[in-house]
């Protein structure tokens, strides 16, 4: 979507309260009867900057069981850290004096032309985080125009979520021992209008979440997940085999969610796979493995442009997004800033936060001189 640099410095002003440009005696908050509300009060999200801050306010009105749900990790957490010290790791490159009064920050996924290139990942059990759940997650990334990837453990029908969703679904979910239901639930997210299937292939088994085993999560009372499928315990091999099942009657592009090695890059081309996410499971499963900004160089290598390519995992600031489209990602996913921006404002905190990392993301371009997605390449990270 092509945005005038004066355009771009509005949204910059609007999304951080106007301190770019501070007039003496401006309010800095929204009336009262203009707030978002949670459980009936109001909630003011005038004071949120960044992706950040969203997650200190979303600890203070989350319950422990549901914080440490989102926020945890698998085993020590060291690929949690990994993600977001690999980022900050990387330094961008820019340039000078190029023209950058116009960005185009569009980019076209399946025939469908996204106006910024970050998309709502998926996550579960949104009404743990906010009592409108996947409902209030759905109308605030539409509000903000990114495509919101529905969990298969949504706390909400998939019917109820397409009523309010005024931009496209995808839809995820993992091959289950029960073929038949996999089979209808995949007819079901196509029949509904979902645009594409991403399949998780890095969970045979659950990762040792010790966070949330201590406090000894679990859906409240009333809270359920219609697609659930009883407990996560895969009896059957899940293998490629069953990949290629599952590609042979989608009727949607088929993406592979939690890819980290070049050669398992390849078989999901050579299968069929329609795009690849390179995902660590944001470090909830297996702990150790490297951040995905440090695999993404070689899975692009790899995969040569023929499908393409997501990443996922500790993206928080719009730096992080443009260096994943330096390195060669068509686009980013977001989910634990998500979760805590619904959990702190409801829809309007999806919104708010897809719209800070929205606009970061277009003042890193204009700073180093880059005005199109198409301009955005592996010179611009320093070496």
């Amino acid at each position: 979507m092509e945005q005038s640099r004066r355009d771009l410095l509005k949204t910059i002003t609007a999304l951080t309260g106007g301190l770019m440009v501070p007039f003496a005696g401006q309010s800095q908050s929204m009336a009262q009867d203009q707030l978002p509300l949670i459980n009936g009060e109001p909630v003011d999200l005038s004071g949120i900057i960044n992706l950040f801050d969203f997650e200190k306010m979303a600890e203070g009105k989350m319950t422990k069981m549901a914080y440490e749900y989102v926020a945890s990790g698998a085993a020590d957490e060291f690929t949690v850290r990994w993600n977001r010290q690999a980022l900050d790791t990387l330094k961008l490159n820019p340039n000078v004096l190029n023209d950058v009064s116009t960005l185009d920050t569009s980019v076209t996924l399946f025939g469908h032309k996204l106006p910024y290139p970050i998309l709502v990942a998926p996550t579960a059990f949104h009404k743990i985080m906010h009592p409108e759940g996947e409902l209030a997650t759905a109308r605030g990334a539409s509000k903000a125009e990114a495509i919101y990837v529905v969990s298969s453990f949504t706390t909400t029908p998939l019917e109820e979520i397409k009523k309010v969703a005024s931009e496209p679904l995808w839809f995820q979910l993992y091959v289950r021992d029960d073929k038949e239901f996999t089979k209808n639930l995949v007819q079901k997210a196509e029949s509904i209008g979902c645009r594409a299937l991403c399949i998780t292939v890095d969970t045979p088994v659950g990762g040792a979440r010790n966070r949330q085993a201590r406090v000894n999560f679990k859906l409240p009372e009333g809270v359920n997940a219609p697609y659930a499928n009883g407990e996560m315990i895969q009896k059957m091999p899940l293998t490629w085999k069953e990949m290629e099942w599952l590609i042979s009657f989608a009727k949607v592009p088929v993406l592979l969610k939690g890819i980290l090695h070049p050669d398992d890059a390849e078989k999901a081309i050579q299968i069929g796979a329609s795009g690849i996410i390179v995902s660590n499971h944001s470090g909830r499963n297996l702990d150790t493995v490297p951040a995905t900004i440090e695999v993404l160089p070689r899975i692009v290598e790899r995969v040569n442009k023929r499908i393409p390519i997501l990443m996922d995992g500790g993206i928080r600031r719009g730096t992080d997004v443009l260096k994943a489209i330096a390195l060669g990602a068509n686009a980013v996913l977001v989910g634990k800033p998500i979760c805590f921006g619904l959990a702190s404002g409801g829809a309007e905190g999806v919104t708010k936060t897809l719209e800070i990392l929205r606009a970061e993301f277009e003042m890193a371009m204009a700073l180093t001189g880059r005005s199109t997605i198409a301009s955005i390449d592996k010179s611009l990270i320093w070496k």
